[in-house]
């Protein structure tokens, strides 16, 4: 087990990049078993999930040629549906929530696809039903184990169906999606997540040869086709990055450039930090935070207290709620953050209140964060990162504190966040990695 060692309290400064998005990522790696033709992926963030689901696809037979640490390309000419049954493939999917999303793929091309249930970050339940429910109304067939958590779909063909989904889940609708894409016939997907990773997944399809309408909407209309082939396809910057380095300008009173944002696939993720008081200046394809001493949450209109929440796409994404929560710790003012997705995930506001911030936890889904205003600086503590988003969350308190703070199971920020700390130390955080 790994832990950071951060030395606090000091301004950073200077340009960063962001990563390839890890959300996308994992749908887009998925995809690629829809066919039997060479896949090129680019600007792949090399972190554990991600890297967890390449060795998944290859277990399943897929040839996987790393031609750099962020492109690979895959062929999945040799993938058989048996392998999905042994013990090492059951061992590295139980350790991730994304390996969900290959019983799409497999169904689509094999007619069969198994999964235990997958891991992830604890932030709540996280239920399958979405998926499940979709299947079904595709023609598949559901057989679970019930002593291993196991569960096995098949159908010797698919059929297209009309759906209204249960939630705008995003990986619920990615995987039906890529389902659909080799049914017969025509699937209608209503209330469809439409998030910028669905619309660069469905962008990819169609270039493989499927035929979808309605990308970027909450209806989406696949016609099934036969076979798909072969692409080259490159990930949008991870915007969850974008918005974790916004906040952590803000929070440490540095200046820092980011840049290679694709700023309109943002979406309200500026405006938000902006409504938190932060300062964010556009330059072509890259965003400048400049160093303030005071930044002021907004009220609304009628001189209410801003309440910050998540939605489905266009809305504010959930993967940044913990982002801005820890902002709102040093602006001037009052903030509700409300978290409606998932009951687990600002739980762990009672490690930044050791160290000094001013929230009080309302329920499982709402805090108050009363602002400092840098009048008080937080101080460093030890604590343990409960999963990707809140680790780094933790990870800019603890960059923004006076002293010395461990994070320990820095296994979850390396999950979301590739070479975090090597990063950080080029804008001139002090982070060490210690064992």
């Amino acid at each position: 087990m790994s832990s950071f060692e951060i030395k606090g309290g000091n301004r950073l400064s200077g340009e960063i990049i962001p990563q390839g998005a890890k959300n996308e990522a994992l749908q887009i790696i998925s995809a690629v078993l829809l066919t039997s033709e060479e896949v090129l992926v680019q600007n792949i963030p090399d972190i554990h999930d991600v890297n967890k689901l390449i060795e998944l696809v290859q277990l399943l037979g897929t040839k996987v040629d790393r031609i750099s640490r962020n492109a690979c390309r895959f062929k999945a000419d040799n993938v058989s549906p048996d392998k999905m049954m042994t013990d090492e493939f059951r061992k590295k999917a139980t350790s991730l929530r994304g390996s969900v999303m290959i019983l799409g793929p497999m169904l689509a091309r094999f007619g069969k696809g198994c999964i235990p249930q997958p891991g992830g970050d604890k932030i709540g339940r996280r239920r399958l039903d979405t998926h499940m429910v979709g299947f079904l109304k595709l023609g598949a067939k559901i057989d679970t184990d019930p002593s291993n958590k196991f569960t096995c779909l098949t159908a010797p063909k698919l059929k297209g169906t009309y759906m209204l989904l249960d939630e705008a889940s995003v990986t619920g609708t990615a995987n039906l999606v890529m389902a659909a894409t080799m049914a017969e016939g025509k699937t209608t997907i209503f209330n469809a997540a439409c998030e910028p990773y669905l619309v660069q997944l469905c962008n990819m399809l169609v270039r493989m040869g499927a035929k979808i309408s309605g990308i970027g909407s909450n209806l989406l209309t696949i016609n099934g086709v036969k076979s798909l082939k072969g692409t080259e396809h490159t990930m949008l910057p991870d915007m969850i990055e974008i918005g974790s380095f916004i906040g952590l300008a803000a929070m440490t009173e540095s200046e820092i450039t980011i840049r290679n944002v694709n700023y309109k696939a943002l979406g309200i993720i500026p405006d938000v930090f902006r409504k938190l008081g932060v300062k964010i200046k556009v330059k072509g394809d890259n965003i400048h935070i400049p160093a303030q001493k005071h930044y002021e949450v907004e009220t609304f209109m009628d001189g209410s207290i801003m309440t910050i929440s998540d939605a489905p796409w266009p809305g504010f994404t959930p993967d940044l709620i913990s982002v801005a929560l820890v902002t709102a710790i040093q602006a001037k003012g009052s903030v509700l953050i409300h978290q409606k997705m998932f009951e687990s995930r600002l739980f762990f506001v009672d490690k930044l209140i050791d160290m000094g911030a001013q929230i009080i936890l309302c329920d499982p889904h709402r805090a108050t964060v009363i602002g400092l205003d840098h009048k008080m600086p937080l101080r460093g503590i030890r604590m343990s990162s409960p999963d990707i988003r809140a680790g780094v969350s933790l990870l800019i308190a603890a960059l923004s504190a006076h002293g010395t703070s461990i994070i320990d199971n820095i296994e979850q920020i390396d999950r979301g966040y590739q070479d975090i700390d090597g990063r950080l130390k080029a804008l001139g955080a002090q982070i060490n990695r210690i064992d």
